[in-house]
């Protein structure tokens, strides 16, 4: 199982930085999570293994995630059937060998407002609560020098490891673990992103210091949240369920979390993108068979949710190390 995570070239990659010492610590922390293992994680792993030997003759990740090759109909259907063992997936969409992956968030539209915003060429990125690893590989095809993303779901990382089963030599990891389980200090990212993690978090201002932990001076964080309308004082606080999610914190506006970020030491904050989500951008799928954004969200009036909150908006802001 340890294989499955490429270490060897991990460390490789980040010898020689202040990223050395914890590459080498890997083994023995990735042993003790494979221990603890998902009840599911074994099929998950058979749906990866049947997966048809595929080569990608091109490649396409600037524009959207998308790999052609020599594929006959039989193949293509063996393809689909041992990818929709993973179902569901959230982010997306992918394109293999003429197999559509339409997933439940049109990840490419935030992707395409966000990107535009920062420079990622030659860097070396986190991405913390990196779901299924799809803007990993949108990062490397905006020139990023090599990713390394962290999510404690399995399914995920079973999902990113059929995208790299076609793309083995790219320089992209995927660890399962969150941000808790990062030593401290790291200090050793060109770029980190947290994008729809912070409302997860009961202490804010903790997951924005750990954040600014894990950058070198000088390095960038893009930070994307939900939040709300409002002046600096403005943060809702869900009494119970947002959205029919129990897990959700903190929904500040953006002045409010301009100052979260200057407080926990970051500078030239800024806010990049403010986008309502839609319908069409977050819905069930083929590939995403649950409920989503449509059955969360009052039948009468788009603007609320169920339990009458502002609907989902959300923000994108960049900010600096210093």
């Amino acid at each position: 199982m340890i294989e499955r995570f490429d270490l060897d070239r991990l460390r490789l990659e980040l010898a020689g930085t202040p990223l050395e010492s914890w590459a080498a610590s890997l083994p023995a922390q990735l042993a003790s999570k494979v221990d603890d293992g998902h009840g599911d994680l074994e099929r998950w792993l058979d749906a990866v293994d049947r997966l048809p030997p595929l080569q990608a003759a091109a490649v396409e990740l600037r524009e959207r995630f998308n790999l052609e090759g020599t594929c006959d109909e039989d193949t293509r259907a063996q393809l689909k059937l041992a990818l929709q063992g993973l179902i569901p997936w959230r982010k997306g969409p992918f394109n293999l060998f003429g197999v559509h992956i339409d997933t439940e968030w049109r990840s490419d539209w935030k992707w395409e407002r966000v990107s535009p915003h920062i420079d990622l060429a030659g860097k070396r990125v986190l991405d913390v609560g990196c779901g299924n690893g799809y803007y990993q590989w949108r990062m490397l095809g905006a020139g990023t020098r090599s990713v390394v993303g962290v999510d404690p779901n399995w399914l995920f990382f079973c999902q990113f490891l059929a995208m790299k089963r076609y793309l083995p030599d790219l320089p992209a990891w995927h660890l399962p673990f969150a941000l808790e389980d990062l030593p401290e200090k790291l200090e050793g990212f060109d770029t980190v992103f947290s994008m729809g993690v912070l409302y997860h978090r009961r202490s804010p201002i903790d997951h924005l210091l750990a954040l600014k932990d894990c950058l070198r001076r000088g390095g960038e964080l893009v930070l994307e949240t939900l939040v709300v309308e409002g002046d600096v004082n403005t943060v809702l606080v869900p009494e119970d369920r947002y959205a029919q999610m129990r897990n959700v914190w903190f929904l500040p506006s953006v002045p409010a979390l301009e100052l979260w970020l200057r407080r926990a030491g970051f500078t030239d904050v800024r806010s990049v993108d403010i986008s309502r989500t839609s319908v069409e951008e977050q819905r069930a799928t083929e590939w995403m068979r649950y409920q989503s954004l449509p059955d969360f969200l009052d039948p009468d009036d788009h603007s609320r949710t169920l339990e009458g909150l502002p609907a989902p908006m959300r923000a994108t802001l960049v900010a600096r190390k210093p």
